[in-house]
């Protein structure tokens, strides 16, 4: 599945894979685990809607706040010792929220989790372009989707089931213990030639001179060309994913949480499929001659027509929009790595954290703004099934008018060091 770089045997690829994928499944159970504990979270804590959305968000605003030191962190001191110092934090977390008497404790607790995490992903594809040929880097990249997808799939059936026998608290105890494993492996078990690479890259430069990448990293117009389409499709997308879309299938369709759960599994299982696919695919895509653009500008058109198709559906066998959806969503596994790809090499942590900024900043503005839109509109009149809805419907309006820019503006990339 991987092609390391010359000298690397393969099965020291795998091994270094395995242990950045273990990490990522993870921090994607505990992004996602919101949308099937929601219910219990209203009942336990009299949670409203929009104090809902704030509760996810915490996760996502931490995770934010963290992506530009994030990135000077990896480009200075390697991956190996920034992710690994990084999970002990969300260990923490997970200790807080699972003793939490409050809703404040929550946010604390879920807050931690979220910076605990904020290098799972970027930290991985940081060291993988150092350890991997570049014509790698994308289908990488849809690799360890594919298996935050399973740390997914764990937290949708599997999760309700086990919440009957132990409950969500006990859960984020168990979490807890994983996160210290994953950073005791990482800590142990990973090769240090690429953060002693990064040690002397950084050799020399102030700390000014660190933070001053990131000026040529968001002046750059075919950055911000990807990005917007991140902020307006991606964004929304991942805030309904990990907490709306388990509210959305009970209070809208009608569904028990049981059932919520196994559509929630199905939407999970084939976002993995999707990610595993694209890692497999994208080379024979390539070969066709269709451009990243090309893809995004098909994908989010396609992305905005199924949420038309969920927001204006009645009956609940419309429910497969959802699994739908999120299998058209997996093309952006390979917009970030070709947007950061376009940097010089010694910019690699900044450009992937400066986008990770924009996009988890957007999934915060999402999550809690819709829970805001949602109770707002119910207080105007509308029901809570319309005014779901319409939230919906006008995060896509959005989305539309974001893909007209997306495909009149047309800066070119910048050439590669």
């Amino acid at each position: 599945m991987i092609e390391p770089v010359a000298g690397r045997k393969l099965t020291a690829g795998l091994g270094i894979f395995a242990l950045f994928a273990f990490a990522y499944l993870l921090s994607f159970a505990m992004r996602t685990v919101g949308a099937v504990i929601a219910p219990e979270l209203m009942h336990d804590f009299e949670l409203s809607h929009t104090q809902l959305g704030s509760l996810g968000s915490a996760y996502f605003l931490a995770f934010a706040a963290l992506q530009l030191p994030l990135g000077i962190w990896l480009d200075q001191y390697g991956s190996r010792r920034t992710h690994s110092s990084l999970l002990v934090l969300a260990a923490l977390g997970c200790v807080l929220f699972a003793s939490a008497q409050s809703s404040v404790m929550l946010w604390i607790g879920r807050g931690l989790i979220g910076a605990g995490v904020a290098g799972a992903l970027m930290a991985a594809l940081k060291a993988f372009r150092f350890w991997f040929a570049p014509a790698r880097q994308q289908s990488l990249a849809a690799w360890m989707l594919m298996s935050g997808s399973l740390g997914a799939l764990s937290v949708t059936v599997p999760t309700r089931w086990a919440m009957n026998w132990i409950g969500w608290r006990d859960i984020f105890w168990l979490a807890g213990g994983l996160f210290l494993l994953a950073a005791l492996l990482l800590f142990t078990m990973l090769p240090r030639d690429e953060e002693q690479h990064s040690a002397v890259m950084a050799e020399g430069r102030s700390s000014t001179s660190l933070w001053s990448g990131y000026r040529e990293v968001f002046s750059d117009a075919y950055f911000w060309r990807f990005a917007m389409m991140s902020l307006l499709a991606h964004a929304p997308f991942v805030s309904m994913q990990s907490l709306w879309a388990g509210p959305w299938l009970i209070q809208v369709m009608g569904f028990t949480p049981g059932t919520a759960a196994q559509v929630l599994l199905a939407f999970n299982l084939t976002l993995l499929i999707g990610f595993l696919s694209v890692g497999f695919l994208l080379p024979w895509v390539r070969r066709l001659g269709w451009s990243t653009a090309r893809i995004t500008a098909v994908g989010c058109a396609l992305m905005a027509a199924t949420q038309c198709l969920i927001a204006l559906a009645i009956e609940p066998k419309w429910w497969f929009a959802w699994p739908a959806l999120a299998l058209i969503s997996t093309f952006f596994a390979i917009v970030q790595p070709h947007v950061s790809l376009s940097f010089p090499s010694a910019l690699t942590g900044r450009a992937y954290t400066a986008y990770n900024l924009l996009i988890f900043t957007g999934i915060f503005v999402w999550q809690w703004l819709f829970g805001a839109m949602v109770d707002g509109l119910h207080l105007v009149g509308l029901g809570t099934v319309n005014a779901f809805r319409a939230s919906l419907l006008a995060a896509t309006l959005l989305q539309i008018a974001g893909l007209v820019v997306f495909c009149i503006w047309r800066p070119k990339p910048r050439a590669l060091e």
